[in-house]
């Protein structure tokens, strides 16, 4: 049995396996005509719904029966049947992935056994499956979490799939690189209102939107040791948007304005989702290494913003 990994959930690609995850099965009719346009056979993983409660945010919650993800796990035999009329299509893999920022083993493994039940039972049905995708999700833990490490997470699948013939491909999740980023942002100022302060800062939900929209927890802490008394304050942006900011309540020392914060835990959909909301433009990316630094994408300018513009 070989475990690879992929990294991007339903991208298709994963250790020099091509093949498209197809959501539906008017997807795989799609995928038939295109590939027939191109005089070419496309292998095709479908991608299943097993009904699976991955005990994490609704928004991040990819295989429950209202998710829009995939097909019932319970139609998946039906559909495998009738894509054999298709002559440019492979049926070559099942897939499911069942949501982000898990941190229970239950969930996964419940997984990894409904797949292996299928794609056994096709496989006996004379379909050549190749690849068994078992999705994964990993997370970062908040305070008072505990993590999710690689080998529990293997601990629970691995007997699931024992003397399986297929290529077990896994979806690590944003463990593997939340850590690696960190956004910098500057104090404006800080500020009371009735009781309540506010530590304003020059980045917004604009360039970190894990907060308003998944209800994510980031660390936050000052780039220089402030010294300050630890006060509870909301960390928020300049956007005139209730939901623009990056912790509520937070216990931080009181920095000084000017003073640089880096939230923590951004490698993962941190600059991927951001935006250019609110006509903000978008914050340079660097790179650091081994002590040195380098801009590998430069901030953006009002220019950027307004080239695509006609009138």
């Amino acid at each position: 049995m070989k475990l690879l990994a992929s990294l991007g959930a339903g991208d298709g690609v994963a250790a020099g396996i091509l093949a498209f995850n197809a959501e539906s099965e008017r997807e795989i009719e799609k995928i038939d005509a295109e590939a027939r346009r191109q005089g070419r056979i496309t292998r095709v993983a479908l991608r299943v719904n097993p009904d699976i409660d991955a005990k994490t945010h609704p928004y991040i919650s990819t295989g429950l029966a209202h998710n829009k993800f995939g097909v019932d796990i319970g139609r998946a035999r039906e559909i495998f049947g009738r894509a054999r009329r298709l002559a440019n299509v492979g049926m070559t893999g099942v897939q499911a992935h069942i949501g982000s920022q898990i941190l229970e083993t239950p969930p996964l493994e419940e997984t990894a056994r409904e797949l292996a039940a299928l794609a056994s039972e096709l496989a006996s049905r004379g379909f050549p499956l190749e690849t068994l995708d078992i999705g994964g999700g990993l997370g970062v833990p908040g305070k008072g979490e505990k993590a999710l490490s690689p080998r529990e997470y293997a601990a629970a699948v691995l007997p699931r799939l024992a003397g399986l013939p297929f290529r077990i491909l896994i979806e690590p999740g944003r463990a593997i690189v939340a850590q690696a980023g960190v956004l910098v942002t500057r104090v404006l100022y800080v500020k009371e209102n009735r009781g309540r302060r506010f530590i304003v800062t020059d980045a917004g939900m604009n360039d970190l939107i894990r907060a308003p929209l998944y209800g994510a927890i980031h660390p936050i802490e000052s780039v220089a040791s402030s010294g300050g008394q630890a006060i509870a304050a909301d960390v928020v942006g300049p956007i005139c948007e209730t939901s623009d900011f990056f912790a509520r309540d937070m216990e931080i020392p009181e920095p000084s304005e000017g003073d640089l914060l880096a939230v923590r835990d951004a490698g993962a959909y941190g600059f991927a989702m951001a935006s250019n909301y609110n006509f903000r433009t978008r914050a340079p990316e660097v790179f650091v290494e081994r002590g040195s630094f380098r801009t590998i994408r430069r901030r953006e300018t009002f220019e950027d913003l307004v080239r695509l513009e006609r009138e």
